[in-house]
């Protein structure tokens, strides 16, 4: 593994993505990703073009999620930098999944209706990764309150098991949830 590292190597590209969820007074929230491509070499374009460091993709997409469905409820695209003209034609294919819900298989819908021809590349990459940071923000918009905190039984089965090693079937976290679940509903009945 030493040859992996770093230490001797000269860093020439990065790609960030970031992410933020805002509450609205509507029940619903805004969730907020940025893609960011950095070349931070100079380089060359196919014409023999020589081009200094800069960012080549710097993408936003904003989408309105409804809190109680995890349906999305609008979605818009801005790209303050492009590395064509014809970019911005794409942004119009985040439409096609407006309404769908986050829940699984999300991936799989939205690559196949913003894959290859049918979008952008960076885009539905970047769906992809708002999906769970949509989940998470609307887990906190939820448990906002003392009254409102906790994993439904729906949400465990729906966003949680089998995700991962740790929330898989039957294992410690998923047991001790329900064993929690359990006994807040024989407090609630007492």
């Amino acid at each position: 593994m030493s040859e992996l590292k770093r230490s001797n190597s000269r860093k020439i590209h990065t790609r960030t993505i970031e992410m933020s969820t805002y509450e609205t007074d509507k029940g619903d929230i805004i969730v907020e990703g940025i893609l960011k491509d950095n070349r931070l070499i100079a380089n060359y374009r196919p014409s023999g073009e020589k081009r200094p460091p800069h960012t080549v993709h710097h993408m936003i997409i904003r989408m309105r999620i409804d809190a109680s469905s995890f349906s999305i409820e609008d979605i818009e695209a801005e790209m303050p930098e492009i590395p064509n003209v014809e970019c911005p034609q794409t942004s119009e294919s985040l439409l096609k999944i407006k309404g769908m819900k986050i829940a699984p298989g999300f991936t799989e819908k939205v690559k196949k209706r913003l894959g290859g021809i049918n979008g952008c590349s960076h885009l539905t990459a970047l769906v992809h990764a708002m999906a769970p940071a949509a989940v998470q923000g609307v887990w906190v918009y939820n448990s906002r309150k003392p009254e409102s905190a906790g994993i439904s039984v729906d949400m465990l089965d729906d966003y949680l098991i089998d995700t991962c090693w740790v929330w898989r079937k039957d294992g410690p976290f998923e047991t001790r949830l329900k064993k929690e679940q359990k006994n807040n509903t024989a407090r609630e009945i007492q």
